[in-house]
């Protein structure tokens, strides 16, 4: 039995068709508050925000990569992903970061020879991370 990804297109499964854009959803406590500091302290910029649904989409520096924000009564962390931001100068975006009063989880560490990273968090606790690489990967082939 193949377990190979073609294999389930061959069972009448189409593969699926990304279309490049990625939008992380996080719950937050305070719309307004919220919006602001992922435009003042990231540098994001916001694409719309809908008063009436609570719900505010915001551009990251990144290519196709966005922040929906959605207002919650009940922020109930219980785990999710990690949203994990590379960066050309950890130091220098964990000042800017820290500069603006940003949690951070301990101090920046290092796998050597491969990544920096640098976890933080925004105001309702929702968990981020910096990353620079320090060797560029190999290419897979």
């Amino acid at each position: 039995m193949s377990t190979s990804p073609s294999s389930s297109a061959s069972a009448g499964t189409a593969p699926i068709a990304w279309a490049n854009h990625m939008t992380a959803a996080l719950g937050v406590s305070d719309f307004d508050r919220s919006i602001a500091w992922y435009r003042d302290v990231l540098g994001f910029e916001l694409i719309y925000k809908l008063d009436d649904w609570g719900w505010a989409e915001l551009r990251s520096p990144m290519a196709d990569v966005n922040v929906g924000i959605g207002q919650t009564e009940n922020l109930e962390p219980r785990g999710g992903a990690t949203l994990t931001f590379g960066v050309v100068d950890i130091d220098a975006a964990r000042a800017s970061l820290e500069a603006h009063d940003v949690r951070f989880d301990g101090e920046t560490t290092e796998v050597p020879g491969m990544v920096r990273l640098a976890t933080f968090y925004d105001p309702d606790g929702n968990t981020f991370m910096l990353a620079q690489r320090l060797a560029e990967r190999e290419p897979r082939g």
